[in-house]
Protein backbone atom coordinates (compact mmCIF):
# COMPACT_ATOMS: atom_id res chain seq x y z
CA UNK A 1 0.00 0.00 0.00
CA UNK A 2 1.39 3.41 -0.90
CA UNK A 3 2.01 5.93 1.84
CA UNK A 4 -0.51 8.38 0.37
CA UNK A 5 -3.17 5.66 0.24
CA UNK A 6 -2.41 4.73 3.86
CA UNK A 7 -2.50 8.41 4.87
CA UNK A 8 -5.88 9.01 3.26
CA UNK A 9 -7.40 5.69 4.34
CA UNK A 10 -6.15 5.97 7.91
CA UNK A 11 -7.36 9.50 8.37
CA UNK A 12 -10.74 8.76 6.80
CA UNK A 13 -11.12 5.84 9.21
CA UNK A 14 -10.19 8.12 12.09
CA UNK A 15 -12.71 10.68 10.84
CA UNK A 16 -15.48 8.09 10.76
CA UNK A 17 -14.75 6.80 14.28
CA UNK A 18 -14.52 10.33 15.72
CA UNK A 19 -17.70 11.47 13.98
CA UNK A 20 -19.62 8.38 15.11
CA UNK A 21 -18.48 8.96 18.69
CA UNK A 22 -19.59 12.60 18.70
CA UNK A 23 -22.96 11.85 17.09
CA UNK A 24 -23.58 9.04 19.59
CA UNK A 25 -22.77 11.39 22.46
CA UNK A 26 -25.36 13.81 21.08
CA UNK A 27 -27.94 11.00 20.95
CA UNK A 28 -26.96 10.05 24.51
CA UNK A 29 -27.54 13.61 25.68
CA UNK A 30 -30.93 13.72 23.96
CA UNK A 31 -31.92 10.35 25.44
CA UNK A 32 -30.85 11.29 28.98
CA UNK A 33 -32.47 14.73 28.94
CA UNK A 34 -33.11 16.79 30.96
CA UNK A 35 -29.60 17.37 32.26
CA UNK A 36 -29.94 17.41 36.03
CA UNK A 37 -26.59 16.05 37.33
CA UNK A 38 -28.26 13.61 39.69
CA UNK A 39 -28.56 9.83 39.97
CA UNK A 40 -31.67 9.50 37.78
CA UNK A 41 -29.94 11.47 35.01
CA UNK A 42 -26.81 9.29 35.31
CA UNK A 43 -28.92 6.13 35.15
CA UNK A 44 -30.75 7.46 32.06
CA UNK A 45 -27.40 8.16 30.39
CA UNK A 46 -25.98 4.75 31.35
CA UNK A 47 -29.18 3.08 30.15
CA UNK A 48 -28.98 4.29 26.58
CA UNK A 49 -27.09 2.22 24.00
CA UNK A 50 -25.85 5.45 22.41
CA UNK A 51 -23.37 5.95 25.25
CA UNK A 52 -21.76 2.58 24.56
CA UNK A 53 -21.65 3.28 20.83
CA UNK A 54 -19.84 6.53 21.62
CA UNK A 55 -17.32 4.68 23.78
CA UNK A 56 -16.75 2.15 20.99
CA UNK A 57 -16.26 5.04 18.56
CA UNK A 58 -13.57 6.51 20.79
CA UNK A 59 -11.87 3.15 21.19
CA UNK A 60 -11.85 2.70 17.42
CA UNK A 61 -10.45 6.22 17.01
CA UNK A 62 -7.73 5.52 19.57
CA UNK A 63 -6.59 2.32 17.87
CA UNK A 64 -6.70 3.97 14.44
CA UNK A 65 -4.74 6.96 15.76
CA UNK A 66 -2.01 4.69 17.17
CA UNK A 67 -1.67 2.86 13.84
CA UNK A 68 -1.69 6.08 11.83
CA UNK A 69 0.96 7.74 14.00
CA UNK A 70 3.35 4.84 13.47
CA UNK A 71 3.34 5.36 9.73
CA UNK A 72 2.82 9.02 8.91
CA UNK A 73 4.26 12.33 10.16
CA UNK A 74 2.55 13.77 13.21
CA UNK A 75 2.05 17.27 11.72
CA UNK A 76 -0.35 16.41 8.92
CA UNK A 77 -1.91 13.63 11.00
CA UNK A 78 -2.73 15.99 13.86
CA UNK A 79 -4.07 18.63 11.49
CA UNK A 80 -6.31 16.03 9.88
CA UNK A 81 -7.91 15.23 13.24
CA UNK A 82 -9.64 18.59 12.94
CA UNK A 83 -11.67 17.13 10.08
CA UNK A 84 -13.87 15.71 12.84
CA UNK A 85 -15.40 19.15 13.27
CA UNK A 86 -16.31 19.18 9.59
CA UNK A 87 -17.67 15.63 9.70
CA UNK A 88 -19.85 16.34 12.72
CA UNK A 89 -21.04 19.61 11.21
CA UNK A 90 -22.06 17.96 7.94
CA UNK A 91 -23.81 14.98 9.55
CA UNK A 92 -25.66 17.20 12.05
CA UNK A 93 -27.70 18.77 9.26
CA UNK A 94 -29.66 15.65 8.26
CA UNK A 95 -29.58 13.94 11.68
CA UNK A 96 -30.42 16.85 13.97
CA UNK A 97 -31.90 19.41 11.57
CA UNK A 98 -29.20 21.96 12.27
CA UNK A 99 -28.89 24.95 9.97
CA UNK A 100 -25.38 26.03 9.01
CA UNK A 101 -24.30 29.61 8.55
CA UNK A 102 -21.94 31.03 5.96
CA UNK A 103 -19.30 31.41 8.67
CA UNK A 104 -19.53 27.69 9.48
CA UNK A 105 -19.14 26.79 5.80
CA UNK A 106 -16.15 29.10 5.57
CA UNK A 107 -14.60 27.57 8.69
CA UNK A 108 -15.07 24.06 7.30
CA UNK A 109 -13.48 25.09 4.01
CA UNK A 110 -10.49 26.59 5.83
CA UNK A 111 -10.00 23.37 7.81
CA UNK A 112 -10.09 21.34 4.60
CA UNK A 113 -7.65 23.65 2.84
CA UNK A 114 -5.28 23.60 5.82
CA UNK A 115 -5.26 19.81 6.01
CA UNK A 116 -4.70 19.50 2.26
CA UNK A 117 -1.83 21.99 2.37
CA UNK A 118 -0.12 20.08 5.16
CA UNK A 119 -0.74 16.71 3.53
CA UNK A 120 0.57 17.75 0.13
CA UNK A 121 3.42 19.67 1.72
CA UNK A 122 4.95 16.39 2.88
CA UNK A 123 7.29 14.93 0.32
CA UNK A 124 6.67 11.37 -0.87
CA UNK A 125 10.13 10.25 0.20
CA UNK A 126 9.55 11.57 3.72
CA UNK A 127 6.33 9.58 4.01
CA UNK A 128 8.12 6.55 2.57
CA UNK A 129 10.91 6.76 5.16
CA UNK A 130 8.41 6.90 7.98
CA UNK A 131 6.63 3.85 6.58
CA UNK A 132 9.92 1.94 6.24
CA UNK A 133 10.93 2.69 9.84
CA UNK A 134 7.70 1.28 11.20
CA UNK A 135 8.30 -2.21 9.81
Amino acid sequence: MSSRTFFIGGLLTLLVFDTVAQVCFKFTALSAAPLTFDLPWLLRALGTPWLYCAILGYLGAFVTWMVVLRRIPVGPAFAATHLEAVGVMVISVPLFGEVLSLVQYLGAALILVGVLCLAYGEKDHTLGKVVEKSH
